[in-house]
């Protein structure tokens, strides 16, 4: 059963928002804070990653059983169990909320409505790839508020470079459902520019990305560690955007997770070594 919940809410994915979280957390303790920030942290990611999954195979049910690369997920969790847990993460989210500080736990509700919102966008905009990126980008704020109980503007940069990649890489992976979401009458800029359009428009966000990240790593006053890490993060995308080229749905998958999670791990190492190693040398 737990395997298959798993499968259902593609845990695997969690690696794409988790490093981004846990940068900002570094950034904003200025090293390594105290473990049980670190643990309600990734206890909060987990719980809100998990329930706007749910909320997300519960609103495309129907559609996602009419695709067919989608019509294997709902074979996995009934409806009644997948609205069970998702009112159980939802409330298990809230609660580690309490435990972190009162403003993180009165945000916890707004935070749910963003994630949560972007599994209807794209019944009504072309645009819902930024809503995604907007979902997203909801975790280096959360970190930094969880660390200093306050906003500060950093971590809304780094907010935006979350966007904008998440938005890239969302463009990419839609164009595997080019056909059916013409036929079912849902948008996204796939649809509404086609393929090559919106592969151009993938890479512009993407370099954007990168340019938002270098004002993220200036306005904190980070080091030479995160600006390699910038090179490597752009060689990833590279390859990433060459093998959406081939309009190949294997090749498209391979680089879907792996270029991004390489992204990932390869920004939250940076800042690592940056603000926890070498402060410690």
């Amino acid at each position: 059963m737990i395997a298959r919940l798993l499968r259902f809410i593609r845990f695997s994915h969690t690696i794409f928002a988790l490093p981004f979280a846990l940068g900002s957390m570094l950034v904003a303790a200025q090293g390594w804070p105290e473990w049980k920030t670190v643990g309600l942290i990734l206890l909060a990611m987990i719980f809100a990653r998990t329930a706007a999954m749910l909320f997300n195979r519960l609103a495309d049910w129907q559609l996602d059983q009419r695709n067919p690369r989608t019509a294997e997920r709902h074979t996995l969790v009934s409806r009644g169990v997948a609205i069970g847990l998702l009112v159980a993460s939802s409330a298990a989210f809230i609660e580690t909320t309490v435990w972190i500080n009162p403003l993180c736990f009165w945000l916890s509700p707004l935070a749910l409505v963003i994630v949560f919102f972007y599994s209807l966008t794209k019944r009504f905009t072309s645009f819902s790839h930024l809503f995604l990126g907007l979902a997203l980008s909801v975790s280096p704020v959360g970190a930094w508020l969880a660390v200093r109980g306050q906003f500060d503007f950093p971590p809304l940069v780094l907010a935006l470079a979350v966007l904008l990649w998440v938005a890239g890489f969302d463009i990419i992976y839609a164009t595997q459902d080019h056909e059916f979401d013409r036929a079912a009458g849902l948008r996204s800029l796939v649809v509404r520019l086609g393929v090559a359009r919106s592969l151009w428009w993938a890479q512009a966000l993407h370099w954007f990305m990168l340019a938002v990240l270098a004002a993220f790593g200036w306005s904190t006053q980070l080091g030479t560690p995160f600006y390699a890490s910038l090179v490597l993060i752009a060689g990833a995308l590279v390859y990433e955007h060459r093998s959406a080229a081939q309009l190949d749905v294997a090749a498209i998958n391979r680089a879907f997770f792996a270029s991004n999670a390489f992204v990932g791990l390869v920004f939250v190492l940076g800042i690592f070594v940056d603000q926890v190693l070498l402060r410690r040398a």
